[in-house]
């Protein structure tokens, strides 16, 4: 297969929904010699967070000298950011390459009436590139949950991260934040450090050091609020300088949630036996697309991937921080998030809304997302396809105004991709 081909394959899995369990991504990775077994792994769960937390740890130890590998979801503007190597997308050619391997196996399962599913497909690609390669670590972010999760197939992580819970996949995870934190804490493993955050919603928090006590874990519990902000500006030129623990850092994502990221990833650092000035190279050197990112001036364009409420909270916290005005939002969900949550927390704050549809079967319609927008902001507009809502909205927006990008990274993808 070529690239087209390869993604087209692995898309083709999509059909097969979202199945939880281990059963089958564990017979696939078998016949493919079990390649997640042979390489150090950081395991990241969490709801929010854990893709910056993921590609800080995978930076910090490419800073340090270890080829490191680094499987996250979703992606903006190319398939091959789910899978990189030292902050390097996977070749196309090697995608390919490892994909046709791994369809052979999926093929034969196939002929024994057992079904993979797209990310377990992803998954298993991930881990044959990553062994193939020579990596010395693979830092691996949860897809969906975590006790279920297809990534969960690693027996004994060097260390675990939880990242901020909150309400997300309710039909799936519990409708409870404690239900939730128990599906997330499914990564846990016997005697493995975990780190997490005092910003933890107490319930989180709890159910986190019940299961790392009943699992022997070393809990280290984080506190952001040691953490101190020397200086942050927006524009462009994003960068937050701040100290913790008598060292300062530097970070080039913003927001108040993502001090606390930093201060979980300075902890797994340190844990990992990562020398200091590794740590401030690495979070020094992150960036990331469509994190709160500003991509353009005169107008501020911002662009934000987030989707559930957590990053409703975080983005609104956000624009207020900074004082962003004049704001004309341009947004697309799924329709399986909590919508009018999210919505309910950013819409108030702009003066004109453009809807969209993403280009994913669990996309909510424009039409429907703009009923629930003009509730808050009666200057709202459907246009279903995402880049002619882009045009629209950039060309009605003026110079001294805002243009905030957000929702589902799925829209960014449609509009930013290639």
């Amino acid at each position: 297969m070529n690239f087209n081909e390869s993604v087209e394959y692995i898309h083709s899995l999509l059909q097969f929904g979202i199945k939880p369990g281990l059963e089958r991504v564990s017979m696939l990775l078998e016949r493919l010699d079990n390649p997640q077994d042979k390489i150090k792994t950081i395991h990241i769960a969490g709801t929010n967070g854990k893709g910056s937390t993921s590609t800080h740890l995978a930076n910090i130890l490419t800073s340090a000298g270890y080829k490191t590998g680094l499987y996250t979801s979703p992606y903006v503007l190319s398939f091959c950011e789910r899978i990189q190597i030292d902050g390097k997308n996977i070749p196309e050619d090697d995608l390919s390459k490892t994909v046709t391997r791994v369809k052979s196996e999926i093929e034969k399962l196939n002929e024994q009436g057992i079904i993979i599913t797209e990310f377990e497909a992803l998954t298993a690609t991930a881990f044959l590139y990553f062994y193939n390669s020579g990596c010395n670590y693979a830092v691996i972010e949860v897809g969906l949950g975590g006790r279920f999760d297809a990534t969960n197939v690693i027996k004994k992580p060097e260390a675990v991260v939880i990242t901020s819970i909150s309400l997300d996949h309710t039909k799936i995870l519990g409708d409870t934040i404690s239900q939730i934190a128990f599906e997330k804490c499914g990564v846990i493993k016997y005697g493995i450090p975990v780190i997490t955050s005092q910003n933890q919603k107490a319930e989180a928090l709890g159910v986190i050091s019940k299961i790392s006590t009943e699992k022997n874990c070393n809990l280290i519990i984080a506190n952001p609020q040691n953490a101190q902000v020397i200086f942050d500006s927006l524009k462009v030129m994003q960068v937050v300088k701040f100290a913790y623990k008598d060292k300062e850092y530097l970070l080039k994502l913003m927001g108040e949630h993502q001090i606390e990221n930093a201060v979980n990833v300075i902890e797994t650092a340190k844990v990992l036996g990562i020398d200091d000035q590794y740590i401030q190279e690495g979070l020094a050197k992150t960036t990331m697309l469509a994190r709160m990112e500003v991509i353009g001036e005169n107008p501020l364009i911002i662009r934000d991937g987030g989707h559930n409420e957590g990053c409703a909270n975080a983005l609104h916290d956000f624009l207020t921080k900074y004082n962003v005005q004049n704001i004309n939002m341009l947004i697309g969900l799924m329709a399986d998030k909590d919508v009018e949550g999210y919505v309910g927390k950013i819409a108030p704050l702009c003066k004109s809304i453009v809807t969209v549809t993403p280009s994913n079967p669990r996309a909510l319609e424009s039409e429907e997302l703009k009923k629930i927008a003009e509730k808050y902001c009666k200057n709202t507009k459907s246009i279903n396809n995402p880049q002619e809502g882009y045009k629209y909205i950039l060309s009605n927006t003026k110079k001294d105004e805002t243009l905030l990008v957000c929702g589902s990274f799925y829209m960014m993808s449609d509009i930013f991709g290639d």
